[in-house]
């Protein structure tokens, strides 16, 4: 196959028709990385985050837990109205429809900036003059993953091998194609710090199947690949479950660092 060249419209619409099953099946974050943040990185319960390509609020609920104030930021119209359902009665919980390059915040107006599971969809170059213009001095950024393991046990590799073979365009758009030099070269080249925590997700066959049908690549119904996919899931599942879950195995990456 060759390059998929996505536009900056195509990426924010990717997830509309897996708004459902990205509430109910995608994972949280774990206590360790968010302990991190509001230690290592500085966040306090009375900083005024903005959550860029929040999606349907999954790390901006664990901020509000903290007690911070939150601006979400997101272009996609359903993702965004799935986050206002689950968080808009939170008074710190602020929604803006927006993107990384055109947040539509006011110069200086953030403490803190935070991308999980975004950053790799943005224009670098956009984002980065977007972000210096709405945090305020001294601020940070934090880029956070929750990486898939692909490795170390048979149903990882099959996983990884399933998707590789079924995806739609999987290769070209996964967060893994990002060398650590663009994301030191973002963070200020030389200052930004790394940490990695483990996470999991314990899975029966439909969490499973929700999961995967979760990413962007993952063809939906009506796609030639799907029905063989489904089926071929289902198999690795009863291969590799115990008392009828899988342990789905993540590496939860949290970069941070200032702009220059």
């Amino acid at each position: 196959m060759g390059a998929v060249r996505l536009t900056s419209n195509d990426n924010t619409k990717r997830f509309t028709d897996r708004v459902d099953e990205y509430v109910r099946y995608r994972p949280g974050y774990p206590q360790e990385a968010l302990d991190y943040l509001y230690t290592m990185v500085g966040f306090r319960a009375d900083s005024t985050i903005a959550d860029i390509g929040a999606g349907t609020g999954i790390l901006s609920a664990h901020l509000l837990e903290r007690g911070s104030r939150v601006i979400a930021v997101e272009p996609n119209d359903a993702m965004r109205q799935a986050a206002e359902a689950l968080l808009g009665s939170d008074p710190n919980y602020v929604s803006a429809s927006g993107s990384a390059e055109q947040t539509g915040l006011d110069d200086q107006s953030v403490d803190y900036i935070v991308c999980a599971q975004s950053f790799h969809w943005f224009d670098r170059a956009k984002a980065h003059a977007e972000f210096k213009r709405i945090l305020r001095p001294g601020g940070r950024v934090v880029l956070l993953w929750n990486s898939r393991l692909v490795q170390g046990t048979p149903f990882r590799e099959e996983i990884e091998r399933l998707l590789e073979e079924y995806g739609v365009d999987y290769k070209q758009v996964r967060h893994k194609n990002i060398a650590p030099e663009a994301l030191e070269k973002f963070l200020n080249g030389g200052e930004m710090r790394v940490a990695r925590f483990p996470h999991h997700q314990l899975l029966d066959l439909q969490g499973l199947r929700g999961r995967l049908m979760s990413s962007s690549y993952v063809p939906l119904q009506g796609h030639p690949n799907h029905e063989p996919m489904m089926r071929e899931l289902d198999r690795i599942f009863e291969r590799h479950e115990r008392d009828g879950y899988i342990s789905f195995d993540y590496e939860t990456e949290v970069y941070d660092g200032s702009l220059a």
